[in-house]
């Protein structure tokens, strides 16, 4: 079979498949922006308007659903009673602290496995990232131990310490593939002009930016919406958004409209980053694909 023949059977099939992909992606924007819809309308009513029934031929409750005077109540119990500003200020610290210092470590690290070679070096790259493959809750019970030796626990430092603890091997892993994609003349011609290692490591950051900036998102991202280590380790002085969420839920009064905002507030700041850097998201991430 020639060629052109094949590449006019694979054709059709190709199309079918983008428009399922297409289809599939459609269905599940609407689910998204619907869900995230509710839950922002009913964060704007009150308890009775919440709950109220559908009229009568009104089948899908969509003329009562926006038909509600606004409050901000929620949002005022929020942040003037159950002091979430100062839990929204405790995620962005150890969210973007712990990021930083995982981006940096890790990109130091990437770069000297990028440009050695040493006997082991499989080995040690399949261990750096195998620490990472056991679920966090397998390893939180001496973890807590270690962190309460060094009284850790309940502290913003702690909070940073557990993320990177998880957020370093994916980082090393993730960006050596990037520092592999640079040319090593590069840093040749730097070396040959007088510069010393370190220095030609600073020089070809630029041509990786776009990787380093996608994985620093992904960490920040893992830290905003972790709950396991904030309600362990962080328990205490160093409550996040998700744990201070969760205790909203209590057995005798389920707070449903403070619920809402704080979904709202929790899913905001992360919403609008990602659409800020949504470009330079899928560059950097597609920066390290592996080529043959």
């Amino acid at each position: 079979m020639a060629s052109s023949d094949i590449v006019q059977y694979q054709t059709p099939l190709r199309k079918i498949g983008n428009i399922l992909i297409g289809v599939f992606l459609a269905i599940y924007l609407v689910w998204t922006l619907l869900t995230f819809l509710m839950m922002f309308v009913s964060s704007l009513k009150d308890l009775l308007e919440a709950f109220k029934l559908p009229a009568v031929g009104d089948w899908a409750g969509v003329t009562m659903f926006f038909d509600f005077t606004p409050t901000l109540r929620h949002y005022e119990n929020l942040f003037l009673d159950k002091n979430f500003g100062t839990y929204m200020m405790n995620s962005i610290i150890s969210a973007g602290g712990s990021a930083i210092i995982s981006v940096v470590l890790g990109s130091m690290c990437a770069y000297a496995l990028s440009r050695t070679e040493f006997r082991g070096k499989k080995d040690l790259l399949f261990w750096i990232i195998s620490t990472r493959m056991a679920p966090v809750v397998a390893v939180m019970v001496p973890l807590y131990a270690i962190f309460r030796n060094f009284e850790l626990v309940g502290t913003l430092p702690g909070l940073i310490l557990a993320y990177t603890t998880f957020n370093l091997p994916f980082a090393i892993w993730i960006l050596k593939g990037f520092f592999d994609n640079v040319p090593y003349s590069i840093e040749e011609a730097q070396m040959c002009d007088g510069a010393n290692r370190f220095e030609a490591f600073v020089s070809i950051l630029p041509l990786v930016a776009p990787g380093i900036g996608a994985f620093l998102i992904l960490c920040v991202l893992f830290g905003w919406n972790d709950f396991l280590f904030a309600s362990i380790i962080g328990s205490g002085g160093a409550k996040t958004l998700p744990v201070a969420t969760k205790e909203l839920v209590q057995p005798q009064n389920i707070q449903w409209g403070s619920i809402m905002a704080a979904g709202v507030v929790t899913t905001m700041p992360m919403m609008f980053l990602g659409l800020l850097v949504r470009r330079y998201l899928v560059t950097g991430l597609t920066m390290g694909a592996v080529r043959e």
